[in-house]
Parts: C-alpha cells; structure tokens; sequence
C-alpha cells in the first residue's frame, strides 16, 4: 500500500497530531481521500454529492494558514463528510425524495458551520434512505449504499453514506443523525464507532419542529478518539434550539483516558424486547466479557419496559413524519418512493390524539424505570443489532418479512429506546460473524454522562482494539 493510500487509515486524531508537527499538510491528506472516493466510491456509493474542487481549494487555503502561523482548529485540515439531510448552504436538501430533488439548502444548521469553522475540509454529503425512516441503505433517488465487508448487503441506515464512507477509507470522520439508531446502525453495521450523545448537547434543526427530543446529530469514526474530537466541535449551546444544554467546560477527547475500573455494568442481549440470533449474542457475551478484565462487574439486568416499539410508533415516528411530509401527494410519487415510507405517513394520519398522548406517558414511564435502574448501574450494555446483516434491496431480515411494519423496522434493534429514553449512546466492534459481516456493541451511560461513555468505550477498545481491519471492498 502506497504512503497517500495509508493516509486513508489514519485517525483523525493522529492526522491533526502530523498536521500540527508540519509532517503532513490538509492537501496531502485531501488528495488522498479524494483518490480513493473516487476508485473506491463507484461501487460502494457512500457520497451523493461531492465537491473535490472545492475541497481541495479549502485545503490549499488551511495549508497556507499553516504556513502563515495561524492557530489551527480542532479540525484543521481534517476531511470529513455530512449526511444529506443536514443543512448545508448551496447542497442538495432531497432526504433522498424523488420528488426533492431540485431542493438545495439556503443556510448552514450550526453543527455545519462548526465543522467548517474548526478548519475541517468538507468533502461532500452521503446517502440515506428516503427521509431517513428506516435502518435499510436505498432510495429510489440516489440508489443503494452498499456494504464495505460484502457487496450486495446493507450498509444500515439512515446514516447509511456515513457508515460506510467512514469503514472504506473514504474520510476519517462523518457527521451522522439519530432518530431510532440512525447513527449506531450504520455504525455497528459498518464496523465503526457511532456515538449519539445527551438530548441537547449538539443543537439541532433537522425538522421545522424545534422540540425534538427523539433526534440527535453525532458523530461517526473509526476509533473511540476521533468521534470524541469531533464531538467538541459539535457540543454546545445555540440558541435557535431550545432543548439545546448550555456549554460545558468538557474536553471528551481527553475523556477517553479515564479509567473505569470498579464501574457497574448491566449487560441484557434483547433488553426483554427482541429475539437475539445466537451468533449475535455470543460474540457480544464474549465482547463485554472484557469490562471484567479491567476490575468492572458485570450482571444480567435490563430495565422494565413493557412495549416501546409501540410507544417509538405511536408517540414519536408515525405523528412526526405525517406532520412533516403531510404536504406531499403520495398518490402521485406511486413507484418513486418506498411503499413502506407511504405507510408510515398513513399510520400517523390514523392516529387519534389521544393514543399520541398516552404513548408519550408511557414515554415518561420508560424515563423513570431507566433513572431507576440506571442508580444501580454505571453502564447498560447491549448488541447494537439484533440479528446479521441482510441484503440491500431487501427491507428487513428474514425472520421478520411477514411481521407488521412496526416489527419490519424495530424488530431488529436495540437502538431506539435510547431515543425515547435520551440517554447517551455509542456502538463500538464486537467482532464479526462467521459470513465476515461487523457485529456492534452497544453502550449506554445514565442521563448526560456523555464523557463517562466515551471512557468506557476507549477502555474497552484498548482491549479489544479494531481499527486494523480493513474491510474487502475497501
């Protein structure tokens, strides 16, 4: 492998290092990404809109800063990439919808204009599924991601573009957005690291409704340490989002060097709401198993819940999309957008506003059992997925094909409960099954301990290191 080719691997962390002693510049690190996206791209289509012209004009201006002495940001000379359903002025806005696709943003969310001002090079927006419904990785605007580890399966979704890019070699580090798993998913799926941290810690206006409080911007990585510099470029408060947490004096990189022996950790293969495939559960038995060797104790546990596939459905997926898109003529899009995504729409419009509301209190039960559960606990570990990749052009695993849609899309998960109940969350690489496809561990720490799951995320990967597989594709 060619030295430019290597450069592809490296964290962003050790690229800002070599960049900061003048051993790299951001425009050898962008032409070298820049290659690849484009020998490697073709086949895998993580980007649906890319911008090397204008990528490689910013990196020649923060190589010049360099030479100049400016004071380099967090991010100087990093290339990273967004998802396609994040405002950025000047780029396409579609969510991956037919019927979008003259749309082109007119302002920068403030998770945009972060990630430039910290001196990143934006190379370009991945894919998605249409509106981001669902944890599958096409669309009949922009077309299938596929899978780095095997060609033809899903690359998850809805930040489906970021995972896979990020797994390629195709960029160090990729904006994500959550709104049942959408940033876990993709990241288990991919072999990545995918943190969604506390409601509110980066401000987001993804939606016209400012009280989102299922949704989540994040970022997506190759090792624990870059989704934690990334995350102090996004942190903060913004005033146009009113759920958004006042700024912290909190440095989450150096977060990862904390040491978390003696912590408390709840470990449930199914949380009590899944079927769990054997080989799943195994390989993440064995996975957590390694938080023993570092001094923590570890149990079986799970909080109570009773249903919150149904409280996901009711209070928060098929009411908010309905409202969103109740503009758009569905009839009319016949062929152009997923029946599935249609039915959601239609889901949302039969609900009464009483089921709604008693959905959302349940959503407040949920809340109070896992504050509950969580004061004997430091850590709540999970898989990520309940079952192993399936192909790309097929919605959903097998075993759940003749379920009701709210199965189809939940059945298979252990992300969304940590939407309605906001918790911070990371999925990490537990290892891989015997077909050779990643397999994600997931990590939950009590309301805001953003940093504390971090911490026990890097611990965990200086014992079961990841990052030196590579996947085929790639």
């Amino acid at each position: 492998m060619s030295d430019n080719e290597e450069l592809c691997w490296l964290p962003a962390t050790e690229l800002s290092r070599r960049i900061a002693a003048r051993e790299l510049t951001p425009l050898d690190i962008t032409e070298a990404v820049l290659d690849r996206i484009d020998r490697i791209d073709p086949d895998l289509n993580a980007y649906v809109y890319l911008r090397p012209d204008a990528a490689r004009a910013e990196a020649r201006q923060r190589t010049e800063e360099m030479a100049g002495g400016a004071k380099l940001g967090a991010l100087h000379g990093i290339p990273y990439s967004v998802k396609e359903a994040l405002h950025v002025e000047g780029t396409p806005i579609t969510h991956g919808i037919v019927a979008n696709r003259a749309m082109v943003a007119d302002h920068d969310e403030p998770v945009a204009a972060r990630l430039r001002e910290a001196g990143g090079i934006f190379l370009g927006k991945t894919n998605l599924p249409e509106g981001g419904y669902c944890a599958n990785s096409t669309n009949h605007l922009y077309g299938a991601t596929h899978n780095p580890w095997q060609h033809g399966i899903t690359a998850g979704g809805s930040s489906s573009g970021a995972g896979a890019a990020v797994a390629a070699g195709l960029g160090p580090i990729a904006h994500a957005a959550d709104g049942g798993g959408s940033i876990r998913i993709p990241a288990a799926i991919n072999g990545v690291v995918g943190f969604k941290p506390s409601l509110g810690r980066v401000p987001i206006l993804a939606m016209p409704n400012r009280f989102l409080t299922f949704a989540f911007h994040g970022p997506i990585a190759r090792t624990v340490g870059d989704a934690a510099l990334m995350l102090n470029v996004m942190a903060g408060y913004d005033p146009a989002d009113p759920l958004s947490l006042p700024t912290e004096e909190v440095d989450y990189l150096a977060a990862c060097d904390r040491r978390i022996a003696g912590a408390r950790i709840a470990w449930s293969p199914d949380l009590g709401i899944a079927e769990v495939d054997p080989e799943i559960r195994a390989i993440c038995e064995q996975a957590v198993s390694a938080f023993t060797e570092i001094g923590c104790a570890v149990e079986s546990a799970a909080p109570q819940w009773s249903d919150p596939a149904r409280v996901m459905w009711e209070a928060v997926w098929t009411p908010t999309y309905s409202a969103m898109l109740d503009a758009t003529d569905w009839d009319a899009q016949a062929g152009q957008v997923d029946e599935q995504f249609v039915e959601v729409m239609r889901a949302g419009e039969r609900l009464t506003v009483r089921q709604v509301q008693r959905a959302d209190a349940e959503r407040g039960r949920m809340v109070d059992q896992f504050n509950a559960f969580m004061g004997d606990f430091d850590f709540l570990i999970t898989p990520t997925t309940t079952m192993p990749s399936h192909p790309v052009h097929e919605f959903c695993p097998a075993p759940l094909r003749e379920a009701p849609l709210r199965e189809q899309l939940l059945g298979w998960l252990l992300t969304y409960p940590f939407n309605l109940v906001p918790a911070p969350a990371i999925t990490v690489p537990a290892g891989f099954t015997s077909a050779g496809l990643p397999v994600g561990l997931q990590i939950v720490g009590r309301m805001r301990a953003d940093a504390d799951v971090l911490a026990a995320a890097a611990a965990f990967e200086r014992l079961r290191p990841w990052a030196q597989h590579r996947p085929v594709l790639a």
